[in-house]
């Protein structure tokens, strides 16, 4: 089985992830601009429900798996490997039909009654057989990132955007007719085929690649896996405590916006849109950089728990301060477009600017955001999980007092749950850091977030001047481009100058096949 160096590794995940956001991105812009936005807020309503089951389904075996895997191939143990395999699987499986069943009788009190609008109980039925496809696939995903192979992970992901994106089209349309929230739950069900096609071949290739039967003796491993049980548990339950809080928060937030912005005298349908502008809108532009960071992230857990089993701490903080670089590098240049641009993106995007304002203000605090999910990774490949767990549910108890305290007043409304996740945010981002500097892992990075405030500074200073005085209001997109790819070459100019990403990290992008030949 092919291995990759972390870098090696993370850019494998990062090319997958650009084209998966893309097309992710795509099947946005398809459902929204078919759904509207009442469509797309019982879309979004119906979500968290799903994440919160598939959190607790995982039981964040995921970054155990990876772990374990890894240690165990350092010391050559495939009977460990193989075991791991079948007590997940085991674990994992018993959850998904569990809550699969749970969210099928429980799904029209959910709907009705704490989303506060029955429609969306047709996408909560259409999305529900999800749960079990994505407790396997995510074993096997666990894996191959433990033997540090992410060719099939990355390649799965493509796969499952694809089928997505191509059965969206077809059941959205189709379902329409009948009413935006069938039109929702075609939307669903597009999502349940991916995943599926991804997992059918994210096992045809372990199948490949393996190097055991995993069927045989598989009772006598399951009967003998306590000890390996206890071992995947000691981080698993640290990791599922923190997404846990993570899940329900992100449960109760469209419940709490609900019932807040009911209190501020709006309407149900009107609530439902403006919640639709907000987490179909505004949040998935904001969420594009991540696809790095969860590359980084995915990448840094063997990779640190490689060096901290060697006891190389200078590794160890080289690593975690190369995935804050390069989060906020990737991070830096979109910031200062949505910030300079918001109206004609969102124009171009959705056919709308009524989420502009949204767009601008929440920008700049997702630089934040971006550096948040390595930094978790590092936590947990260190054995602080624990600690990351209590940053979370202080982050989410703080977000949800200034969500209620906030968007249950006429004055702000939905801006009011903009505010909110901002402060979430900035809390759980500083508290990490604020972790690994008590453990003596890193100093806090002054320096770097000095130079990075120059760059981003500096460009956004002159994309403004740029916009104020040559922006066409005849031909914005057009000048957006022009404007940006100008924006960005200065960008890099100055990334490079600061030496904010650095050798090494130039010579990984394969510039003979992006620049033409001479």
């Amino acid at each position: 089985m092919s291995k990759q160096t972390f870098l090696h590794g993370a850019l494998i995940l990062v090319a997958a992830g650009l084209i998966t956001r893309f097309l992710g991105f795509v099947n946005r812009i398809v459902v929204a601009r078919v759904m509207g936005p009442e469509g797309v807020g019982l879309y979004m309503m119906a979500l968290p429900t799903l994440i919160m089951a598939i959190t607790i389904t995982q039981f964040g075996l995921p970054v155990a798996i990876s772990k374990r895997v890894s240690e165990a191939e350092a010391t050559g143990n495939e009977g460990k490997i193989k075991r791991i395999l079948i007590v997940s699987l085991a674990v994992t499986t018993t959850l998904s039909i569990v809550f699969t069943i749970g969210i099928f009788m429980l799904a029209p009190v959910i709907a009705e009654h704490f989303l506060t609008d029955a429609r969306a109980l047709s996408p909560l039925l259409a999305v529900t057989p999800i749960i079990p496809i994505i407790a396997v696939s995510s074993v096997i995903r666990g894996y191959f990132q433990g033997r540090q192979n992410m060719k099939p992970q990355a390649v799965s992901q493509v796969i499952e955007q694809i089928v997505r994106i191509g059965s969206v089209i077809l059941f959205t349309k189709m379902l329409y007719p009948y009413g935006v929230q069938y039109a929702a739950a075609g939307a669903m069900g597009s999502a349940v085929l991916g995943e599926l096609i991804s997992l059918l071949y994210m096992l045809r290739q372990f199948n490949v690649h393996k190097s055991f039967r995993l069927r045989k003796s598989w009772k006598k491993n399951l009967g003998e896996g306590r000890k390996t049980l206890n071992e995947l548990m000691t981080i698993a339950l640290p990791t599922t405590g923190s997404r846990f809080i993570g899940s329900l928060t992100y449960f109760f937030e469209p419940i709490l916006v609900a019932q807040s912005l009911a209190l501020a005298g709006f309407a149900a349908v009107e609530s439902t849109k403006l919640y639709g502008e907000l987490t179909g809108y505004v949040l998935p532009l904001l969420f594009l950089p991540t696809f790095l960071t969860h590359a980084l992230s995915t990448a840094l857990v063997p990779s640190i728990s490689e060096a901290a089993a060697k006891g190389n701490k200078e590794t160890i903080r080289y690593r975690i301060m190369q995935s804050i670089r390069l989060s906020i590098a990737s991070g830096g240049l979109i910031t200062i477009v949505f910030m300079i641009f918001p109206v004609v993106i969102l124009n171009a995007v959705y056919g709308t600017s009524h989420a502009s304002f949204m767009l601008q203000f929440m920008a700049p605090f997702f630089l934040l955001h971006y550096i948040q999910t390595p930094l978790q990774a590092a936590l947990q490949a260190l054995d602080l999980a624990r600690p990351a767990m209590w940053n979370t549910l202080i982050g989410a108890v703080v977000k949800f007092v200034v969500l209620v305290a906030l968007t249950s007043r006429p004055e702000f409304g939905i801006h009011g749950a903009a505010a909110a996740i901002c402060v979430g945010v900035v809390i759980v981002t500083l508290l990490h850091l604020q972790v690994l500097v008590k453990y003596n892992v890193l100093r806090f990075p002054f320096l770097l977030f000095f130079k990075f405030f120059i760059v981003i500074g500096t460009t956004g200073i002159v994309g403004f001047i740029w916009k104020n005085n040559w922006l066409d209001e005849t031909r914005p997109l057009s000048q957006l481009l022009i404007m940006g790819g100008g924006l960005a070459v200065l960008y890099l100019l100055l990334t490079y100058v600061f030496q904010l990403i650095r050798n090494e990290e130039w010579k990984m992008i394969p510039w003979k096949r992006i620049l033409p030949k001479k």
